[in-house]
């Protein structure tokens, strides 16, 4: 099972929690599939009022798309598909609110769901990054998010270095990126108090201030989405090379060193 979700019908609280800790959390197909159909069917399950997100293993939150995900795409150049899309509770119309609570790595598509989280609790060895411009690919869709969650510097600079820097856990609550930074290991605690006490209030009075929360960054999403697959067609090395990169990447600037700030 690639996605586990446990129901507390006594807090009103769902868990889900990515479950590929074999491969960093990385969402293939399948889990792509299961995040949607999940946020839809919480729609309707009125025992859950508030939800946490997260991983499974110490190591990572989620590393994005699996690199060894088969995903077919359409011949028209116009058209990209792109699973991750619709990974998020936003893009499947969820209006409860999501707390994710995040341990180790979450880097590349992982911000698809953290974008889509109200707010991001994270352990003190939490890592935050966006591979993309290190292996030829334009960070298009991550960098949208990444810019209507933190200051303008500092999502171009995570967006931008590629692996050659990491963001720790407390330079991203510096930055808004995260709410509070926890003890390795109390993350998930700290995100169920916090998702305990929102399933606790008036669930109409907390899904419409949710939703008057997204309006504010809906204005600005919509017109970056709508440029997104132009700049990925156009700026995407060919896979084959993105491949030799991302094969290379124990040694040169793309590879082994990082620096954590």
């Amino acid at each position: 099972m690639t996605l586990e979700v446990v129901r507390d019908e006594g807090t009103g609280v769902a868990v889900v929690r990515l479950n590929r800790p074999h491969r960093l959390n990385a969402i293939d197909v399948e889990t792509a599939a299961e995040l949607s159909a999940s946020w839809r069917r919480f729609r309707y399950d009125d025992a859950v009022r508030a939800v946490v997100l997260t991983g499974t293993g110490e190591k990572a939150f989620c590393t994005g798309i699996d690199r060894a995900a088969e995903v077919p795409q359409p011949s028209s150049p116009y058209s990209i598909d792109d699973p991750l899309l619709t990974i998020g509770p936003k893009a499947n119309d969820l209006w409860k609110p999501v707390i994710a609570a995040v341990r180790g790595m979450a880097c590349g598509g992982a911000f698809y769901l953290l974008g889509e989280a109200e707010f991001v609790i994270a352990a003190e060895d939490a890592t935050f990054f966006d591979p993309h411009t290190t292996y030829g690919m334009v960070s298009a869709y991550e960098s949208a998010y990444l810019a209507t969650r933190m200051p303008f510097g500092e999502a171009a600079r995570l967006a931008l270095m590629g692996t050659a820097e990491r963001l720790s856990a407390r330079r991203a609550y510096e930055t808004g990126l995260v709410s509070e930074v926890t003890p390795p290991g109390d993350e998930v605690r700290a995100a169920l108090t916090c998702a305990e006490t929102l399933a606790s209030y008036p669930t109409e009075a907390v899904q419409g201030t949710v939703r008057a929360l997204w309006t504010t960054r809906t204005p600005t999403l919509p017109q970056s989405f709508a440029q997104a697959p132009h700049l990925i067609a156009l700026g995407n090395l060919p896979p084959e090379r993105q491949a030799e990169l991302f094969g290379g990447r124990g040694a040169g600037s793309g590879g082994g060193g990082f620096r954590l700030r």
